[in-house]
């Protein structure tokens, strides 16, 4: 409650306008803070779901941290984060660069590059599972031995498998926020640097990248913090399988509670995704320095 009281002190402060944010910071306290705090109680306690809750001490953390599952799905997180922002940023980047043109034909090809968007994760699983099937997928359906490939079966290839569907989903989305940060870059700046006769590939390079710094980190952010909430289209998709090819840490913090009925454990687990969640977003924050509004001068 004393995160409230304060709230409501500040909003007294910053007048009729600063009372519009109490609402926000009820909610955040009543389904954020408060959830985090009973996940925070249940990593030192030992439950299996439906009985009693007993203190357990550091015991479920032991449990948690001391598996080998546990390391290979942060090791399994850590490449999909990486593998994920390999793929999507330069994609993401040029496409959203090319849909900021006020040209009629990009803004039909923005609204096809963006249906995924509409659709679920659990829907795009369901789909890609079925297009991916060696015996009835899309490869036997059109006769190309080299899509018939047990893609989803195999270890060596389920894992890029996942990041392509990833890419497919969010790129869109992230596409969505560099166009948005083009269009807010001054014409002048362009129009200014033909002058100078400065192609494209140059504007790109000395305006536009620029120009982008802040929305770049703002998407690097999302993407990293993203990387660790992928369940369901995993779920879905591979069940974390081959064996543990694709068992992510959301996914094994679910196993572990749900399947094993060890909700200590799987509270260790959430803490450490809440905790490195933040650390990401704080991290990829302070690289934008204090200053954001800068960036308006800079590739001037």
């Amino acid at each position: 409650m004393a995160l409230t009281r304060t709230a409501t002190r500040r909003a007294r402060e910053a007048g009729p306008s600063g009372w519009l944010a109490v609402p926000a910071l009820v909610f955040f306290l009543v389904f954020a803070i408060i959830p985090l705090g009973g996940v925070v109680a249940l990593s030192f306690t030992s439950w299996d779901g439906l009985g009693e809750i007993r203190f357990d001490g550091l015991s479920s953390w032991v449990r948690a941290l001391g598996d080998p599952v546990t390391a290979n799905a942060i090791w399994v997180t850590v490449k999909v984060m990486v593998f994920s922002y390999v793929v999507q940023t330069p994609i993401s980047l040029l496409l959203g660069v090319f849909t900021a043109g006020r040209q009629r034909y990009r803004a039909v090809l923005a609204v096809l590059y963006f249906l995924p968007l509409l659709l679920s994760s659990a829907a795009i699983a369901i789909a890609f599972k079925a297009l991916l099937d060696p015996n009835f997928g899309m490869g036997p359906g059109l006769g190309l031995p080299f899509l018939a490939q047990d893609w989803l079966g195999n270890s060596d290839l389920v894992l890029f498998v996942v990041v392509f569907v990833i890419a497919w989903q969010f790129v869109p989305f992230h596409t969505l926020i560099y166009q948005g940060g083009v269009r807010q870059i001054p014409t002048s700046f362009y129009e200014a640097a033909q002058i100078d006769g400065a192609g494209r590939v140059q504007q790109f390079f000395s305006i536009t990248l620029p120009q982008l710094k802040y929305t770049v980190i703002t998407s690097s952010t999302l993407m990293a913090v993203g990387s660790l909430a992928y369940f369901d289209l995993i779920f879905v998709l591979t069940g974390g399988g081959p064996g543990y090819s694709t068992r992510l840490l959301p996914l094994h913090m679910y196993l572990t509670g749900f399947k094993a009925n060890d909700m200590g454990a799987a509270s260790a687990l959430g803490v450490v995704l809440v905790v490195v969640g933040l650390a990401l977003a704080l991290l990829l924050q302070r690289l934008g320095g204090k200053n954001r509004g800068a960036s308006q001068l800079e590739g001037a």
